[in-house]
C-alpha cells in the first residue's frame, strides 16, 4: 500500500525550505517586487536552488543532481505555493526533467548549480498528453517560428524546444537571448510568461524521435504534478491565514470566527483541501515511483485546480473590504491560483484524460 504521508526528511525539508522563504520572501516584500521592473526574485532563486540544492532534486547524482524523486520536490513545490514566491521554479522543473532524460544535456549543470534559468518551449496551457508541438520547424539546426505563453521565459537564459525537423520530431536548446522574447500582460504577477520568437535562430538538437516525444511527456507530466503540489500549498495558506483572520476580527462585538455561516465555509474548504493534498500526493508517489503517473497526474489535476481557485476566492471574501485592497496580499494568491488553474490544462481535459485511461464511455470528449 502507498504511504501518502510525509516522511522524515521530507518534513525537514519543508522546515528549510519554509525558513527560507519566510526570511527572504515575506507577502509584503512580494507585493513590493512585483510593481518593479525585476519581478522575479533571482536571487532567492539562485540560493534555493544552488545553495539548497533545490533545482537539482530529481537530477541523478551521477548527473551532479540529489538523486532524489517527486516526493521531495513535491514538498518544495508546496512552499513555493504557500509564499507565491516570485522565482522561476515551474520553468526550472520542465527544462531539468527535459535535459534529464536526454543523451545530450548540455546546459544541465548550470540549471542544477542555479547560476543559469532555464524553460521548455511550450503554451502554458499545453496538456501532457497533447500531441508534439508543430508551430517550430528546424533545418540545419536553425529554427524558425513562434512559441506562445512560455512560462518563466523572460529570466530564462535557456530553453528547450520541441521541433520538427528532417527526422521528424526533435528537441533543441536555444539560448534565449540570441532569439526574439516578447512578454504578455501577466494574470499572475509573481510568474510570467511570453512568446519565444524563432527567425533562423541557432539550436543544439538534444533528442530526436520517439525519445524526444517520451521526454517532453514526461517534463510536462513531472511538472503538471509539481503544480498540483503548489495548488495545494497555495490553498493550504489561504485557509490558514482565513481562520486566523476570523479568530481576530470582530462584527456586532463578536470574532467573526464565532459565526456559524463563517464556520461551515471554512470547515467545507478544509475538507476539500485535505482530498487535494491525497490526489497530489498520490500523483507525486506515482511520479516517483514511476508506475501509473499519467493517470495520478491526471486525477490531481482534476481534483485541484479548480479547488485552488475556490481557496484564494474564500481567502479573499472572508477578508472582507481589506481583502479588496491592493496593499493586502489576496490578489496575488487569487492571481497565481488563476493562472495556475489554466496550467498544463483544466480541469476538464484533465477528466476527459482520464476516461481515456480508464476506457470510461465518452472519454474522447
Amino acid at each position: 500500500m502507498t504511504d501518502l504521508l510525509y516522511t522524515e526528511v521530507e518534513e525537514d525539508l519543508r522546515s528549510g525550505v519554509r525558513r527560507v522563504l519566510r526570511d527572504r520572501c515575506d507577502w509584503t516584500a512580494v507585493l513590493a517586487r512585483v510593481e518593479t521592473d525585476e519581478p522575479y526574485h533571482l536571487e532567492l532563486w539562485r540560493s534555493l536552488a544552488g545553495e539548497m540544492g533545490l533545482a537539482g532534486l530529481l537530477v541523478p547524482e551521477e548527473l551532479g543532481g540529489a538523486g532524489a524523486t517527486a516526493r521531495e520536490l513535491s514538498v518544495v513545490a508546496e512552499e513555493i505555493g504557500r509564499a507565491v514566491a516570485p522565482v522561476p521554479f515551474l520553468g526550472t522543473v520542465l527544462a531539468t526533467a527535459a535535459l534529464a532524460g536526454c543523451a545530450e544535456r548540455t546546459a544541465l549543470p548550470q540549471l542544477v548549480d542555479g547560476s543559469m534559468v532555464g524553460t521548455l518551449a511550450v503554451g502554458l496551457t499545453t496538456v501532457p498528453h497533447a500531441s508534439f508541438p508543430q508551430s517550430v520547424k528546424a533545418e540545419n539546426s536553425t529554427l524558425t517560428g513562434t512559441v506562445s505563453a512560455v512560462v518563466d521565459l523572460e529570466v530564462a537564459d535557456y530553453a528547450v524546444v520541441p521541433a520538427v525537423d528532417t527526422d521528424g520530431s526533435a528537441l533543441y536548446l536555444v539560448e534565449t537571448s540570441a532569439a526574439t522574447r516578447t512578454s504578455a500582460t501577466p494574470l499572475d504577477l509573481t510568474r510570467r510568461f511570453g512568446a519565444l520568437v524563432l527567425d533562423g535562430t541557432a539550436g543544439e538538437r538534444i533528442a530526436s524521435g520517439a525519445e524526444a516525444e517520451r521526454v517532453l511527456r514526461h517534463a510536462l507530466l513531472t511538472a503538471a504534478g509539481m503544480l498540483a503540489a503548489e495548488q495545494v500549498g497555495l490553498a493550504q495558506h489561504c485557509l490558514d491565514t482565513t481562520v486566523e483572520y476570523a479568530k481576530t476580527r470582530y462584527q456586532f462585538g463578536r470574532q467573526i470566527g464565532s459565526f456559524q455561516a463563517i464556520k461551515h465555509r471554512l470547515a467545507d474548504l478544509w475538507t476539500k483541501i485535505s482530498m487535494a493534498r491525497t490526489v497530489s500526493r498520490n500523483a507525486s508517489d506515482a511520479l516517483a515511483a514511476g508506475t501509473d503517473e499519467e493517470l495520478a497526474v491526471a486525477m490531481a489535476q482534476a481534483s485541484v485546480s479548480d479547488l485552488v481557485v475556490h481557496a484564494a476566492e474564500e481567502h479573499l471574501q472572508l477578508h472582507g473590504g481589506i481583502g479588496m485592497t491592493w496593499e493586502h496580499p489576496a490578489h496575488l494568491y487569487l492571481g497565481r491560483a488563476k493562472s495556475t488553474q489554466l496550467t498544463f490544462g483544466i480541469a476538464e481535459a484533465h477528466r476527459a484524460r482520464i476516461a481515456e485511461l480508464v476506457d470510461l464511455p465518452g472519454g474522447s470528449a
